[in-house]
């Protein structure tokens, strides 16, 4: 017997959205639907029991697993968070995310995409220290987009030469700027090289909900100014000056070379006169990190 396609399609838009129901408190299957239908009913409806198991229990272990998996990578993604909120509040917080922005991707890289808009609209799930926690999850979905961003072709000395004050200039995809008000970057070190080895172990398990005990930790207060960037696989924090960081904002931005070395000083103390030389070791900097490229047609 053969199902054809719309019979196929509605079976599996039925199977995804019961392994896709929130678990219960204790991480057990909900006994009832939104509408207060029987899931027992509904799994019998569709899946066969075994010798061992009845439809709803099979039903079960795939929505438990879908669940566990989701918490898994989600925890692999912001353990800075997790160690500011505390782990009771972070649990609390990856939950109520999770319901509001379920994975809608074929990858789960971007299950922490709307976190940073979300928990900014929902500022009771990062406190008591709502600013640093935003903060970190900015940071953490920062690292994410570093990691596996695009790559483009570096701009080159012959090009660099030409440029004048109306020349465009983009960023690598990959490079993420980033400002706060607290030491994120060195918080987050800390957390990923304390919990490497746990993290390690905890990325094969989908079977079972790990949750590590961490202590509620908060950045020290400081203005700082990062690029986000990547070199050889690997994810680095580079602290930057304000007239660097203003410069490669302006950049990003679209503005010509001339107006974007202007907004580099617009809050800077270096005396006028210092003003070519900072210019001219940002711009070596930049060329030696190959985070310079020729802007694409719908980049301008």
């Amino acid at each position: 017997m053969t199902t054809d396609a719309p019979e196929l399609l509605a079976l599996q838009r039925r199977m995804a959205a019961a392994v896709m129901r929130p678990l219960t408190r204790d991480e057990q299957m909900r006994r009832r639907d939104e509408n207060n239908r029987s899931i027992a009913d509904e799994a019998d409806d569709f899946i066969k029991p075994n010798d061992r198991l009845s439809s709803f229990e099979r039903l079960e272990i795939y929505n438990r697993q879908y669940w566990f998996r989701l918490f898994s990578s989600f925890e692999e993604d912001f353990p800075g968070l997790r160690s500011i909120v505390g782990t009771k509040r972070f649990e609390r917080l990856m939950r109520a995310y999770l319901h509001a922005h379920p994975s809608s991707s074929f990858t789960l890289r971007n299950l922490g995409s709307s976190l940073v808009s979300w928990l900014t609209e929902n500022r009771e799930y990062g406190a008591p220290d709502t600013d640093a926690a935003i903060a970190m999850a900015a940071l953490e979905w920062a690292h994410i987009e570093a990691f596996d961003n695009e790559q483009r072709p570096a701009l080159t000395a012959e090009e660099a030469a030409a440029l004048d004050d109306n020349s465009r200039l983009a960023l690598q995809p990959y490079l993420r700027l980033f400002e706060a008000s607290c030491a994120v970057d060195d918080a987050l070190i800390a957390v990923r090289e304390a919990s490497a080895g746990a993290s390690a172990q905890a990325s094969n398990a989908v079977a079972i909900h790990l949750v590590r005990r961490t202590r509620s930790l908060k950045p020290a207060p400081g203005q700082i100014y990062l690029a986000v960037h990547r070199h050889e696989d690997s994810v680095y924090y580079k602290r930057l000056a304000l007239e660097d960081y203003s410069l490669l904002r302006a950049l990003e931005s679209g503005v010509s070379l001339g107006d974007a070395i202007e907004a580099a000083f617009q809050q800077s103390a270096i005396a006028e006169e210092d003003r070519p030389a900072h210019i001219q070791s940002a711009f070596h900097y930049l060329m030696q990190m190959g985070w310079l490229c020729t802007p694409k047609e719908n980049d301008l």
